[in-house]
C-alpha cells in the first residue's frame, strides 16, 4: 500500500470549525500514523478520520461533555437511571455525573475516588477511564494519567489516537484490517464498543471518502 499524506489542507476541507489545538496535531500526521500503518492506504485513513471527527465532532471536542438534562441521562445511561428522581440528582452536575456512571469499571476506582471526572473521555477518539490513560501513557512514555489533558494536546493527541486505534480490535481483527474491507460497523464496535453514534460515524465515513477519492 502506498502511503497517504494528510495535509492541513484537508483537514480543513473536512472539518472547517476544526480547533487549532487539533488542526497542529494533524501537521506531524505523516510521522504519526505511519507506525501503526493508518496512513499506508486511504480506506484506513477514512476511517480513523471518520471515527476521528465523529468523537470529536468535528474535531471541535477536547474533553467529554457531561453536562445533562434529567430527561437526557435514561437516554444515555438506561440501566443507571430507571428512576427518575435519581436522574434529576446528576442532571446538570458533570463532575457528580462522571464520578457515578464511571465509578468501578475502565480500571476507576469507586466514586469517592474521582477517577470518573478525572479520566473522562478527552482528545481524537475520546481516551476515557484510568486504565486506558495509563495504558497509552506507558505505551508512549508520557505521564498521561498524571497529566490527563495532554490527551488534546497538539504533541500528543494524535499519537495517542493511533496508539488506540492500534490496540482496538473486533473478533481478532484489527481496526487496519477491518478499514481495509471497508467494515465500518466492526470499526465502530471495536473503537466505541457498541454502535452509538452509527449513523453519524457513516455519514463522516462518506464525507472523507469523497475528500480522499476512495
Amino acid at each position: 500500500m502506498s502511503i497517504v499524506s494528510i495535509s492541513r489542507s484537508l483537514i480543513r476541507a473536512l472539518a472547517p470549525d476544526a480547533r487549532s489545538v487539533y488542526l497542529a496535531a494533524f501537521d506531524g500526521a505523516d510521522a504519526d500514523l505511519a507506525p501503526s500503518g493508518i496512513n499506508a492506504g486511504r480506506r484506513r485513513v477514512a476511517h480513523f478520520l471518520a471515527q476521528v471527527c465523529h468523537e470529536t465532532d468535528g474535531l471541535t471536542i477536547r474533553v467529554e461533555n457531561m453536562n445533562y438534562s434529567a430527561a437526557r441521562l435514561p437516554q444515555v445511561w438506561p440501566s443507571r437511571f430507571k428512576d427518575p428522581a435519581v436522574a434529576r440528582a446528576y442532571a446538570h452536575d458533570p463532575e457528580k455525573l462522571a464520578n457515578f456512571v464511571y465509578a468501578d469499571r475502565m480500571g476507576n476506582g469507586p466514586a469517592a475516588s474521582g477517577d470518573g471526572w478525572a479520566f473522562i473521555g478527552r482528545g481524537l477518539l475520546q481516551i476515557t477511564g484510568r486504565e486506558a490513560y495509563e495504558t497509552y501513557g506507558r505505551a508512549l512514555g508520557i505521564d498521561l494519567a498524571g497529566h490527563p489533558d495532554l490527551a488534546y494536546s497538539a504533541e500528543w493527541s494524535l499519537k495517542i489516537a493511533a496508539a488506540e486505534w492500534a490496540a482496538s480490535s473486533r473478533r481478532g481483527r484489527s481496526c487496519n484490517e477491518m478499514a481495509d474491507d471497508d467494515d465500518v460497523e466492526g470499526v465502530t464496535r471495536a473503537i466505541n464498543g457498541g454502535l452509538i453514534g452509527f449513523s453519524s460515524r457513516k455519514e463522516w465515513l462518506r464525507k472523507v471518502e469523497r475528500l480522499l477519492g476512495v
